[in-house]
């Protein structure tokens, strides 16, 4: 059901599907890192205020960071209902969260502490067990804007220009593909139309992964389609210039750009005609919360939108 908080002219594809109940905010818990997977669940962890401390630079969600190690609860929501998972000991500070099949789960932080001369870089991604439990860690590069997870558990990365000028080997190439035992199962060489200068957002179609990024301005920002299981790769320019948000159905794509910590995003349709992606309709959606980095996530043709403490779907 469309909410009163849309405008007349909204899209009638937008739903809400989940916000932070009252009673976890009435107990001190805060919506940090979260994603969608690929059977259509939202998964969001929840950690207590006496973990937190607050940046003055950031915004919304965003600035709270927390004092490891802590606990969380990883919140599950499917269409049968909520499942709650308790995570202790958590001694990384994640920036994504991301899932993988059998209900394991991967924690990551964007950054990864600079190594000592000649050493191996610091791990920056836990794996989970279903119940919590730390699996593995390794390094899937530093300076990560965007990651996802695809339905086999790959992991896929795009990343900043701190990370793709800072010496990690698969971290240069702006885009890379990784396992779950860390090693880099994909990375791009010479396949793409320009060298990337920063991730921006990422989605997945069935088994195929979408990595968004743009390069220097008149070169402008790219959607790259991989399939994980040849190597394939294509990519053409973008309808929208540094989308926060990107999902995609055969050849129809739905992309946003947020007003940053406004409660407005610039929604975007485009189409694909089998050689370039042009938009079809553009307008402003109101959104019930504000809205800041790290927004958006595609899944199979539906774009999970963070509004604030409301998550929204966008159906291609």
């Amino acid at each position: 059901m469309i909410r009163q908080w849309m405008s007349d002219d909204s899209d009638s594809a937008v739903h809400e599907a989940w916000s932070l109940p009252a009673a976890d905010t009435f107990r001190g818990h805060r919506a940090l890192w979260w994603s969608a997977g690929p059977a259509g669940e939202l998964a969001v962890v929840l950690v207590h205020r006496r973990y937190l401390e607050r940046s003055r630079y950031g915004k919304g969600w965003l600035a709270w960071r927390p004092k490891v190690p802590f606990a969380g609860e990883l919140v599950t929501v499917t269409a049968r209902g909520e499942r709650r998972t308790t995570v202790e000991n958590v001694r990384i500070r994640p920036s994504h969260l991301a899932l993988l099949p059998g209900s394991r789960f991967l924690l990551v932080n964007s950054r990864t502490p600079h190594r000592e001369t000649g050493g191996p870089w610091a791990p920056n991604a836990v794996v989970f067990s279903p119940s919590g439990t730390p699996e593995n860690e390794f390094c899937v590069g530093d300076d990560i804007p965007a990651l996802i997870t695809d339905r086999h558990g790959g992991i896929w990365t795009a990343y900043g220009d701190e990370g793709i000028y800072g010496g990690h080997p698969e971290s240069g190439g702006g885009l890379a593909g990784w396992n779950t035992e860390g090693r880099a199962t994909w990375t791009p060489g010479d396949r793409l139309p320009a060298h990337p200068l920063e991730g921006c957002t990422a989605a997945t179609e069935g088994d195929r992964v979408w990595l968004v990024w743009y390069t220097h301005s008149r070169s402008g920002t790219f959607l790259t389609r991989v399939t994980p299981s040849t190597g394939e790769v294509a990519s053409h320019p973008s309808p929208v210039h540094q989308p926060d948000g990107f999902a995609v159905r055969g050849n129809r794509a739905v992309l946003t750009r947020r007003d940053h910590n406004r409660r407005t995003v610039e929604l975007t349709r485009a189409a694909f005609d089998g050689t370039t992606w042009t938009a079809t309709d553009r307008r402003t959606l109101r959104v019930p919360g504000r809205v800041v980095g790290r927004c958006g996530q595609g899944r199979d043709g539906t774009l999970w939108l963070r509004t604030g403490n409301t998550w929204l779907r966008i159906e291609v």
